[in-house]
């Protein structure tokens, strides 16, 4: 059973080590059983595509790959990266992610 990570689809996230460290993108998809995540414009590869009906001409494409999540950090609503931290929800139903800097809700 995969561990539940602390990113989800359409977070803001830093990256903290590799070629593209620093660098800031939007989460496009989640692989939670590799703890892995495709973020926008980050870990950019080049791929040799045969000709096919979608691509007539083939060629090189330049698509994200997948970053491990242990290199990637959740920015909270004041443009602060963060860890995160989890806590009831006001209603009593279910948890919330909360900001271990601030301490406000991530949606």
């Amino acid at each position: 059973m995969a561990k539940k990570l602390h990113i989800k689809k359409d977070d803001r996230v830093r990256v903290l080590c590799g070629n593209d460290r620093g660098r800031e993108g939007r989460v496009l998809r989640v692989f939670p059983k590799d703890r892995k995540a495709i973020v926008e414009g980050i870990n950019m590869v080049r791929k040799h595509m045969k000709p096919s009906q979608q691509y007539p001409d083939g060629g090189i494409l330049e698509q994200e790959a997948p970053i491990d999540v242990s290199n990637l950090m959740v920015i909270d609503g004041s443009n602060n990266p963060t860890r995160i931290g989890r806590k009831r929800a006001e209603n009593g139903k279910g948890w919330v992610r909360v900001s271990k800097k601030s301490g406000e809700i991530i949606k």
